[in-house]
């Protein structure tokens, strides 16, 4: 990988539905010349894939909380991958200190975060939980 295929990454990772035309122009090389670096990425593994994340404020969620997690003795992979089970669950963190984990989640309303916090304490594993949901972005 050379300093060329460092900016191809670095447009698409800020907009991988950049169109070839817009990369060769932005880095200065020809359209074809893009098109070949990206496709030799993919073929390497160092694209992966192309995708869309959706932001925060399209996912008509309505509820955001964190949720810190203790695992009891060495359950931990295990509590990890139940925990990834859940749709609800938007990410998952190792942590040091009191919490072995932290999860962002998201519910429709309450009533979906209620039966969403109930599914992650009955998670074997989980011997303690605490909830904070998150009310408004600064």
């Amino acid at each position: 990988m050379d300093q060329m295929d460092e900016k191809l990454l670095i447009l698409l990772e800020g907009d991988a539905r950049m169109s070839i035309a817009t990369i060769a122009s932005t880095i200065g090389i020809s359209r074809a010349t893009a098109k070949t670096r990206i496709d030799k990425l993919v073929e390497r593994g160092i694209i992966e894939r192309f995708t869309i994340v959706k932001g925060m404020e399209t996912r008509n969620k309505a509820v955001k909380a964190l949720v810190q997690i203790e695992v009891q003795g060495h359950m931990g992979d295990k509590v990890a991958a139940d925990m990834l089970k859940i749709e609800s669950v938007r990410a998952l963190y190792s942590t040091n200190g009191r919490w072995d984990y932290i999860a962002e989640m998201e519910a429709h309303d309450l009533r979906d975060f209620d039966e969403v916090l109930r599914k992650i304490r009955l998670i074997d594993g989980i011997s303690l939980t605490e909830s904070n949901i998150l009310l408004a972005k600064q």
